[in-house]
């Protein structure tokens, strides 16, 4: 995990990268098969492309389930500000590339959220 984002520490300044991928993988330990476990990303902060398929890995590597990927929108001018308006076949891009690396389920779009559609997430039955 020595992957490191310019944009990590000023987005999250307590948390820190190797925790939070950590926090997922106990979780995950600890509860099994039968416990999904899930991770968002905010885009448009600055980030590159590389930084984005690397934090996806790194996930998976931690066993996260499901994944959202959303535009980062200034709520005031007190927040960061919007670097880039990602564009939506740039959020479909990576959404297969998720996939691919095996993800349960991934929103990603300009307007996914956290907990964007939770209730439609479709998760393997028989699992657990």
């Amino acid at each position: 995990m020595s992957f490191r984002s310019a944009v990590w520490p000023s987005v999250r300044s307590r948390a820190t990268y190797a925790r939070s991928l950590s926090v997922l993988h106990k979780a995950k330990a600890r509860g099994g098969d039968a416990l999904y476990t899930k991770s968002g990303l905010m885009l448009g902060l600055g980030e590159r492309e590389e930084e984005v398929h690397q934090a996806m890995e790194d996930l998976r590597a931690a066993n996260c389930d499901l994944l959202t990927l959303g535009q980062y929108l200034q709520p005031t001018l007190k927040h960061l500000p919007v670097v880039e308006f990602v564009p939506p076949a740039k959020f479909l891009e990576y959404k297969e590339r998720a996939e691919g690396l095996g993800f349960v389920h991934v929103a990603s779009g300009p307007m996914v959220r956290s907990s964007y559609h939770a209730d439609e997430f479709k998760v393997p039955s028989g699992r657990g």
